[in-house]
């Protein structure tokens, strides 16, 4: 489960990346301007952090992946499951990367794509964003097995992971109906 969306968004969430965590990495990116991995590595660990500082945000990027981010991914699709009363899986991690989907409902031998968002109110203008700079992929889903690539975000709300966008799930029973047509 640990894919590179739920990194990024663990990373923006918990300031994980942020350059009072790692230093003003660009720069010395710049600075060093590295011939190979291991001339940056021992620049970055004289100018910039240990690796043991850096191992204790690994570690700490593993907690909240594992624990928090996966509980609440499976709290959203555990909703939509009910809600409309079909299996959803993950995608495999070929989907993930060429289609940009991370979830799938299967509707014969046809199949709906899902993303869902774990994401703060805050992140709502960048997800949005990011599925406008997608739709090139999704559309190719769309050509390949039939259904649409939907976007679920999910947000706290009184300390409960809840659909942002309750309005695509009716539209997602209308793809389920099209193409069980």
């Amino acid at each position: 489960m640990a894919k590179e969306w739920i990194l990024n968004q663990a990373n923006m969430r918990w300031g994980l990346t942020r350059k009072s965590k790692v230093g003003p990495v660009a720069d010395m990116i710049r600075k060093c301007s590295p011939k190979d991995l291991h001339g940056w590595e021992d620049y970055y660990h004289k100018n910039g952090y240990s690796k043991e500082h850096l191992d204790q945000l690994g570690r700490i990027l593993y907690v909240k992946v594992s624990e928090i981010c996966k509980a609440e991914i499976q709290t959203i699709y555990g909703q939509l499951e009910s809600v409309l009363g079909v299996k959803v899986e993950p995608a495999t991690d070929e989907w993930d990367r060429g289609y940009n989907g991370d979830f799938f409902i299967k509707v014969k031998n046809r199949f709906i794509g899902l993303q869902i968002k774990p994401a703060g109110y805050a992140y709502i203008p960048q997800i949005i964003n990011e599925a406008q700079f997608q739709k090139r992929t999704h559309d190719k889903f769309t050509e390949k097995f039939g259904g649409k690539v939907f976007y679920i975000i999910s947000v706290a709300e009184n300390k409960r992971k809840v659909i942002y966008n309750p309005e695509v799930i009716e539209k997602i029973r209308e793809e389920i109906a099209r193409l069980g047509g």
